[in-house]
């Protein structure tokens, strides 16, 4: 009988045993570099010449590997071997699908250090921010293996004498699975594994800047006994085989976690019902944020101003959920700005293989160019107060910057920038603050830093985020703890990791007999 769900715990780097062993994953992953991965259609290995080179955003001359990259063709076979594979795999007893990600969560927290080894190699994350991404990985693996085995059990209905009536989950069909780069393990194996163990089969279009670490998880699939044909390992390009999927009559779900301009291209071609298609494709997105933290006059300002900077420059702001606005109260303005300056100057920014460096790098060269343009544009809305500055010579490197005084319309308050900048703004009272910190398009996460109890439950019925904190970090979601997901455009309010995301793959069939 499996124990009840726990999350992963992160592992002390201070422990001598275990900064060692970390080591070691590094030197294993040093000496893997390089290597060629295939696409895997219905089982079977294809190597193209055609291939997307994968580097290392520290050390932008380093190449991590090559990947096989997949065309239209390729696409349309996978979509034949998902949709073969979904004829048996749709008929295995849920409890048994279940099984198989018992068994990748084994074989991920065996090589739980390797695998984020990796992470730290191709997505420059620092060695805490990897291990969370492989923990979290393990969580989904886990959690969605239970909450499986919750949907297989029979459904209550009410009663009618004289007829026996059944209410079950069946799967969807064939799904395309579009995760980011930024969580390349913990995203990507919480999309795929809740989509397959719902009983549905995929086709895995990993993100183009972090496929190999990518292809290493498809490899702990396979060795955990998910057949040939369920899950589809296809790189390629969104405008070669991305649009081609999504459009494609047999598709019958995608989902996507990304970026708000991608999120609704998908969603508006997926809305389209094209020749021979015959359902209304589901659409299960998850995009963008600009969260805010507030902060009023009651609140612990070294807590608070702790909170901001995590949150604001944890992998280099490069997360949906992280803090790009501090809204704080006129009162404790000038104090927690200076706080939050303190703290960030003391972080250590470099390659992410050095555990002392807790800043590393953006992830591409068009990453750094976009936060470097917004920083420009930072300059005429607010008052530069650290920062600023970028350094391309050997990696994509933008320091944490801090802008003051900024206006809650201007661009650098509106827009998501994915990077280590952070729009402090000046509220008169926490009304207003709230009423700034709704002022967006998104509605992702927040956070509130207050000891008014009348306040927080104000900002509990009235902060309209998926995801709101009190007294902590606006980052850092766990599986089965914090269902993560936004409002507005922040997507479709997938929830990830909460009781209501595999029902999001299935769908309610209904059966009666009269006795």
């Amino acid at each position: 009988m499996m124990q009840i769900f726990r999350p992963e715990p992160l592992t002390d780097f201070s422990r001598p045993e275990n900064a060692e062993a970390f080591r070691a994953a590094l030197a294993k992953v040093e000496s893997e570099l390089g290597l060629k991965t295939p696409l895997v259609i219905g089982g079977k290995e294809i190597y193209t010449d055609d291939e997307i080179v994968s580097t290392n955003p520290a050390n932008h001359r380093q190449v991590i590997g090559r990947s096989s990259k997949a065309t239209r063709e390729h696409a349309e076979m996978a979509l034949e071997a998902a949709w073969k594979a979904f004829e048996t795999w749709s008929r295995i007893p849920g409890v048994e699908r279940a099984r198989t990600l018992y068994k990748a969560a084994a074989i991920l927290r065996r090589r739980k250090h390797e695998i984020s080894a990796w992470i730290v190699k191709e997505a420059g994350k620092s060695w805490v921010e990897a291990d969370a991404d492989t923990a979290e990985a393990i969580d989904f693996l886990e959690y969605y293996g239970r909450e499986m085995e919750r949907y297989s059990r029979p459904q209550p209905l009410y009663p009618l004498p004289g007829e026996d009536s059944v209410l079950e989950y069946i799967p969807l069909g064939v799904g395309i699975i579009i995760p980011p780069w930024n969580f390349p393990v913990a995203i990507l194996t919480g999309m795929t594994s809740g989509a397959f163990v719902a009983g549905n089969t995929v086709i895995l279009k990993p993100a183009s800047n972090t496929p190999i670490v990518a292809y290493k998880l498809f490899e702990i699939l396979r060795e955990a006994g998910v057949p040939d044909g369920v899950v589809n390992f296809l790189p390629g390009s969104g405008s070669e085989i991305g649009d081609f999927l999504v459009d494609h009559p047999k598709t019958r779900f995608v989902s996507f976690t990304g970026s708000l301009e991608v999120g609704v291209r998908i969603y508006e071609r997926a809305a389209k019902v094209q020749p021979g298609q015959k359902w209304l494709k589901r659409v299960v997105t998850e995009m963008g944020g600009k969260d805010a933290i507030i902060v009023d006059e009651t609140a612990d300002l070294e807590a608070a101003a702790q909170g901001i900077v995590t949150s604001a420059f944890g992998f280099q702001g490069q997360k949906c959920s992280a803090c790009s606005r501090a809204i704080v109260v006129d009162a404790v303005y000038d104090q927690v700005l200076e706080r939050v300056i303190e703290k960030t100057k003391a972080l250590k920014q470099g390659d992410p293989v050095d555990p002392t460096n807790v800043i590393g790098p953006l992830i591409d060269q068009s990453a750094y160019e976009k936060v470097l343009a917004y920083i420009e544009i930072g300059k005429r809305e607010g008052r530069l107060v650290l920062g600023g500055e970028g350094d391309p010579s050997t990696g994509w490197y933008v320091k944490p910057t801090i802008f003051a005084d900024v206006d809650p319309k201007g661009r650098i308050a509106q827009e998501e920038i994915f990077g280590p900048v952070l729009a402090f703004i000046r509220a008169r009272d926490f009304d207003h603050a709230l009423e700034i910190a709704n002022d967006t398009i998104y509605g992702l996460t927040g956070s509130v830093y207050s000891k008014d109890r009348a306040r927080i439950e104000k900002a509990r019925k009235e902060f309209h985020v998926g995801n709101l904190y009190f007294n902590r970090k606006c980052t850092g979601a766990i599986v089965g703890v914090h269902p993560f997901g936004g409002f507005n455009l922040s997507g479709t309010n997938a929830k990830t990791g909460g009781p209501d995301y595999l029902g999001l793959f299935m769908q309610l069939k209904s059966s009666s007999e009269v006795l």
